[in-house]
C-alpha cells in the first residue's frame, strides 16, 4: 500500500530522470521509504547565520548608526525564490522534489532551506538508537553532504521574524510579485518570493509541574542520545542487583507506544516499563487495525498500560518524601529516602469517573505528549492582514492545496499545518504526512509559479488514511 501511494502521487509530477537527490538521501529508494519500517523485527512503528560551505549566494552588509544588518543576494534577481524554513521530512523532501522537477531555465527556482541543526535527523529510527541497532551518524547525515549535488543552500540558522507582504487585500494573490523577508537569529534578512514553513514542533514540558525539570522528551537527536546515556547509567547502577529499572512513559500515541515497547525489549527482565495514557485507549488517531497491532506488541514487550489519568505533577524523591502524609489512595510504594537515588514519583490523576489517583515511582521519566509547533513571530504584530491564521494548538490554518489562507505565497506542512482529513480530524503528526505533503508542496510550487493549478492535497487523504492502516 505504501509503495502504490507515493507511485500515485510521483506519477502527479514531472520528474527528471536518474534524479540522483533521493537515493542519496538513503540506501533505499524513495518509494520502498513508507514500507522499510515494516520489515523490521516485526516491529510496530507510527508513520512518523552560520552557513554552509558551497553556497552561490552572498551576504550585503548594511550599516546604519552603529548597527548592522545582513542582507542575503540571491544568485540570479529574475528567477523565482524559495526559501524553506524547516529541514525536516516536510523541508528537505519537499527542497528535494523542486530539484527533482523539470523547469524551463528562466523559471526554475532558486531554493534556500535553512534549519537550526546542520544535520537532518531521520527520526522515525531514533527509538534504534536506544536497542543498538544503529549509531547516531547513521540517523543523522549533514544537510552540506545531502545537498552537496543539488542547486539548493542551506544555512544553519534559526528564524526570529517574519514579514509577509502577500496578504489579501493589499496585493491581493494574482498581482502580488514579492512574498516578504525572514529575519533569522544572526541577523541575516532573506527576501523570498515564496515561502514553505516546516519547522516542526517542539515537546511541551510546562503544562505539568515537575516535567520540564525531570521528564526526558523524545524528539530530537540530542534528547535520543541522553535517554541512552540516562538508560546505560542505570543499567550500571544497578548490574547484579536484584531491584529492577523502572521507567514511566507518558502519552500512548505514536511516539510513546513506540518508545515504550523499544525500552522494555531493551531492558526485558531488568526493567518495568509502564505507558501512562490520559484516553482511555492507545494512539487514539490511529484506526482499530493499528491499535490493536499495537496492544500485542506491548502485550508481548510486557509493557504495563495505565489508562484514563493524567500526570498532575512529578517531583524528584527524598529525604523529604520519607515524612510526607500519605495520599487517600494508600502508601507510596518502595519510595527511596536518599535524597540522591535520582528517583521520581508521578502523581496521577483520573481523567474519567470510577478511578483512584495513584503514585508511582520512576528512575525514569519520559515524556512523548503535548507539542508546540515552532511558527516564526509575524511583523508588525499589529497589523492583522500580516498575521497567519492559526489554530489553538498554533499551527497555521491551510487550505486543501497546503496553502496558508490569506497567503498565497506560503505554504505550510507537517507539524507547522493544521490541515484535517475528511471526517475533520488532525492529521497526524508523523513523518509519513510531511513525507506525503513534501510531494504536493513541491508540486504546487511548480503549478504556481508555471501559472497551473495546484493540486488538494484532500485527494491524497484517503490513501494516505489507509497507509496508516499497516503494521
Amino acid at each position: 500500500m505504501a509503495s502504490i501511494a507515493l507511485s500515485a502521487s510521483a506519477a502527479l509530477l514531472p520528474l527528471k530522470r536518474n534524479s540522483g537527490a533521493w537515493s542519496k538521501l538513503f540506501p533505499f529508494s524513495s518509494k520502498s521509504y513508507l514500507s522499510f519500517k515494516t520489515c523490521r523485527k516485526n516491529r510496530f512503528i507510527s508513520f512518523a547565520a552560520s552557513n554552509s560551505s558551497g553556497r552561490n549566494g552572498d551576504l550585503v552588509v548594511t550599516s546604519e548608526d552603529e548597527s548592522a544588518s545582513q542582507t542575503y543576494t540571491w544568485p540570479d534577481k529574475k528567477k523565482p525564490r524559495i526559501c524553506i524554513l524547516g529541514g525536516g521530512f516536510g523541508g528537505l523532501y519537499t527542497a528535494l522534489r523542486l530539484e527533482s522537477l523539470v523547469w524551463q531555465d528562466d523559471k526554475k527556482p532558486q531554493v534556500l532551506l535553512v534549519d537550526q541543526s546542520e544535520r537532518f535527523v531521520f527520526k522515525p529510527m531514533l527509538y534504534e538508537l536506544l536497542s543498538g541497532e544503529v549509531d547516531a551518524w547513521e540517523i543523522a547525515p549533514r544537510f552540506a553532504d545531502l545537498l552537496a549535488n543539488t542547486g539548493v543552500q542551506f544555512f544553519k540558522d534559526r528564524v526570529k521574524l517574519l514579514c509577509p507582504s502577500d496578504h489579501l487585500g493589499v496585493n491581493g494573490p494574482m498581482t502580488c510579485t514579492r512574498g516578504g523577508t525572514v529575519l533569522l537569529e544572526s541577523g541575516l534578512i532573506v527576501e523570498y518570493d515564496w515561502l514553505v514553513l516546516s519547522l516542526g514542533a517542539e515537546p511541551k514540558l510546562d503544562v505539568v509541574p515537575g516535567a520540564a525539570e525531570f521528564a526526558f522528551p523524545f524528539s530530537t537527536l540530542e534528547d535520543a542520545c541522553r535517554v541512552d546515556r540516562k538508560l546505560s547509567e542505570l543499567e550500571r547502577r544497578n548490574f547484579g542487583k536484584d531491584s529492577l529499572i523502572r521507567v514511566a512513559v507518558v502519552g500512548c500515541g505514536y511516539s510513546g507506544v513506540e518508545l515504550a515497547a523499544t525500552v522494555s525489549e531493551r531492558l526485558e527482565e531488568k526493567g518495568i516499563v509502564q505507558a501512562i495514557n490520559v484516553e482511555t485507549t492507545i494512539c487514539p488517531t490511529g484506526t482499530p487495525g493499528n491499535r490493536e497491532a499495537a496492544l500485542k506488541v506491548l502485550s508481548a514487550r510486557k509493557v504495563q498500560l495505565v489508562l484514563g489519568y493524567f500526570v498532575r505533577c512529578i517531583r524528584r524523591v527524598g529525604e523529604f518524601e520519607a515524612s510526607v502524609k500519605q495520599p487517600e489512595s494508600g502508601a507510596i510504594p518502595n519510595i527511596a529516602a536518599d535524597k540522591n537515588s535520582d528517583k521520581y514519583i508521578l502523581e496521577l490523576q483520573p481523567a474519567i469517573k470510577g478511578l483512584e489517583s495513584q503514585i508511582f515511582e520512576a528512575d525514569l521519566v519520559l515524556w512523548t505528549v503535548g507539542s508546540k509547533p515552532l511558527l516564526p513571530h509575524v511583523e508588525p504584530p499589529n497589523n492583522r492582514l500580516h498575521d497567519l491564521p492559526l489554530n489553538a494548538r498554533g499551527q497555521a490554518e491551510t487550505d486543501e492545496t497546503l496553502c496558508v489562507k490569506g497567503h498565497p505565497r506560503i505554504f505550510a506542512l507537517g507539524d507547522s499545518s493544521a490541515l484535517r482529513d475528511s471526517s475533520g480530524r488532525p492529521l497526524p503528526a508523523t513523518a509519513q504526512v510531511a513525507f506525503q505533503q513534501a510531494d504536493f508542496a513541491g508540486w504546487n510550487l511548480w503549478a504556481a509559479i508555471n501559472d497551473r493549478p495546484l493540486l488538494p492535497f484532500s485527494g491524497m487523504l484517503a490513501i494516505l488514511s489507509n497507509i496508516l492502516t499497516w503494521c
